[in-house]
């Protein structure tokens, strides 16, 4: 995998991708954007369409699904470390009213992903994805939700280096997953020096 991102004069990356790559990247944004689930229709442009969105009520409960779970914690802690029937309530409070908008902005970054990739022309085997500074910003937050999505399936903890997971044999089923792990940290932090450098 050589992709590699490199800043572009004026702001904004850059980075070539070959034929795989871009497969991969599309195919794991695809994924990811089966498990956040579809959004609500858009609010119509009127005033009371969008105080409507705007106070819309999400999910009172977390998700049961791990990654799910990771996206969009408890704010408190949940009735798993903190017992106390208040916090419970105000963790659900919480959630009710802001998941909606968190899964709204993962969905954005992870369809922004796909459109920049679809968008691409190949040319012999491979394309030059250019980001502009906003494209930028919902790449590195899908690239952030794509290894943190398989980071939890993967079992990844913060004091893992990962050193463990690449040194699995080709043989098991996890390997594929490691890789793309680990090449999408890659990726997002050459995104970040691409911006910050």
């Amino acid at each position: 995998m050589t992709g590699q991102f490199e800043p572009l004069p004026g702001g904004g990356a850059a980075a070539p991708l070959d034929e795989v790559e871009i497969s991969i990247l599309r195919s794991l944004a695809v994924q990811l954007l089966e498990l956040i689930g579809p959004g609500a229709e858009p609010a119509g442009s009127s005033e009371d369409d969008m105080l409507a969105a705007l106070f819309a009520e999400g999910p009172s409960e977390p998700p049961s699904d791990p990654v799910l779970a990771r996206f969009f914690p408890d704010a408190y802690g949940g009735p798993d470390l903190v017992p106390d029937d208040d916090v419970c309530a105000a963790s659900a409070e919480f959630r009710r009213y802001t998941e909606n908008d968190l899964r709204a902005r993962k969905r954005e970054d992870a369809l922004a992903l796909v459109r920049a990739l679809d968008a691409l022309s190949a040319e012999s085997g491979g394309a030059v994805l250019r980001l502009k500074p906003d494209e930028c910003r919902q790449w590195l937050g899908a690239l952030n939700d794509l290894r943190l999505a398989i980071g939890t399936r993967l079992e990844v903890t913060d004091d893992d280096d990962g050193g463990e997971l690449l040194r699995l044999p080709d043989s098991d089923p996890r390997k594929p997953m490691v890789l793309a792990y680990f090449w999408l940290g890659g990726l997002q932090e050459t995104l970040v020096e691409a911006l910050t450098g």
